[in-house]
């Protein structure tokens, strides 16, 4: 694994503005960054990553199953009764899903370490699944890179495909939903429908303040037609604190990604599985906070946060870092496993799986161990022998 200097394309805001990429640039600080690019090698991706995320993958199912049938389990995520016997359904049903992406800690060296699940509302999708394709294209077209170069990245056909096996489950009329000031999670929504358009399936956006109820309980669109599947870029915790989410359980919402993934999306599910597969080689010790001083060697993190919020980290050194932000409640204790720096910067690599299967990555960068909201996107290739100028 290598960062390796590399010029931009002269046009890339061009051809960001012509496929919908506006959040290519956050608060006048660059989130989308190709003056550097990763580069593995093929057994760094099949051995260290894509076979790891399929495995881990598995063992995540297996812990739903578990999970909802353990009531003692579900009061430790954190999950309100009112939607235990919702969440349960979906799963004994197999509601369809969709996507998640798993993150890692992984420099070259050793397994790759699992800091968390993102299975209800990842992002950074859209970059992953087809900026930076383009990206790969264009320097392959330019003579920049050997012809036999490659990139991890089947995500866009993965996603079709997955839409494909799932349309016939879908309820119809089918909606999607985002924040409605939110640019890049409504773009992310709108490259997910048209993935869906390619696999026939017809969707219209409706902003999730827009979502209306019927006195009897059912969830409309702005034309007071009762939606019939929902797929919402809006976490599954924050609708069960919403006014209108005691409705869900009863109100026939079809909804993608499932209820289930409640369970996952969830840092409580890390001591879960580190429980069931304790010392496995892609997991890191984990378990439920008792509160108090954090110890050096851990890190804390809330049941659910994003974008690297409220993290206590007090490093084997002694060194200590903390981040701010709006996350409350129960948190888990991880072990310790810092990000490894290439010439100051720190990459966490997003493995994404679509369908249940593994099928690319996408690897933001910041400038402290922590993962946060203003790290850039940085793109990768597959390249036995990486040319340009190489940072360590």
């Amino acid at each position: 694994m290598r960062r390796i200097v590399s010029a931009e394309r002269p046009d890339w805001r061009a051809k960001a503005a012509a496929c919908g990429f506006g959040f290519h640039t956050i608060d006048d600080a660059p989130y989308w960054d190709e003056t550097a690019y990763y580069a593995f090698n093929l057994r760094e991706i099949e051995d260290d990553i894509e076979a790891p995320t399929e495995e881990l993958h598995a063992m995540a199912l297996d812990m739903v199953e578990r999970i909802v049938r353990d009531e003692a389990a579900l009061a430790r995520l954190g999950i309100p009764e009112h939607y235990r016997d919702w969440i349960a359904r979906s799963w004994e049903t197999r509601s369809p899903h969709l996507y998640g992406r798993m993150d890692f800690a992984y420099d070259g060296t050793g397994p790759a370490k699992l800091y968390e699940l993102n299975y209800d509302t990842p992002t950074a999708l859209f970059e992953a699944a087809f900026f930076q394709w383009q990206w790969l294209e264009d320097l392959l077209a330019g003579d920049r890179l050997p012809p036999d170069t490659d990139q991890f990245n089947s995500i866009q056909e993965a996603l079709v495909e997955a839409f494909g096996s799932i349309a016939r489950t879908i309820r119809r009329p089918f909606r999607f939903a985002a924040v409605r000031d939110s640019e890049e999670d409504r773009g992310t929504v709108a490259y997910l429908r048209d993935c869906a358009l390619q696999a026939g399936i017809d969707g219209e956006f409706i902003a999730i303040e827009d979502i209306g109820r019927t006195v009897d309980g059912r969830f409309t669109d702005l034309d007071d037609r009762v939606i019939g599947c929902l797929f919402k870029l809006y976490p599954l915790e924050d609708l069960f604190q919403d006014a209108f989410g005691r409705y869900l359980p009863a109100s026939g919402l079809q909804l993608i990604e499932p209820p289930w993934k409640a369970l996952l999306s969830n840092k409580g599910i890390l001591p879960l599985l580190w429980d069931a597969y304790p010392g496995h080689p892609n997991l890191l010790p984990a378990a439920f906070d008792a509160g108090g001083e954090l110890p050096r060697g851990w890190v804390r993190k809330p049941l659910h946060s994003r974008e690297g919020a409220n993290i206590a980290m007090h490093l084997a050194d002694g060194r200590e870092l903390a981040t701010e932000g709006p996350y409350r409640g129960p948190c888990i204790r991880q072990a310790c496993h810092p990000l490894t720096a290439f010439n100051g910067h720190y990459p966490l690599v997003g493995s994404w799986v679509v369908g249940d299967r593994a099928c690319g990555i996408g690897l933001r960068e910041d400038a402290t161990l922590v993962t946060r909201d203003s790290a850039r996107f940085v793109p990768h290739v597959i390249l036995e022998e990486p040319r340009g100028i190489l940072l360590a």
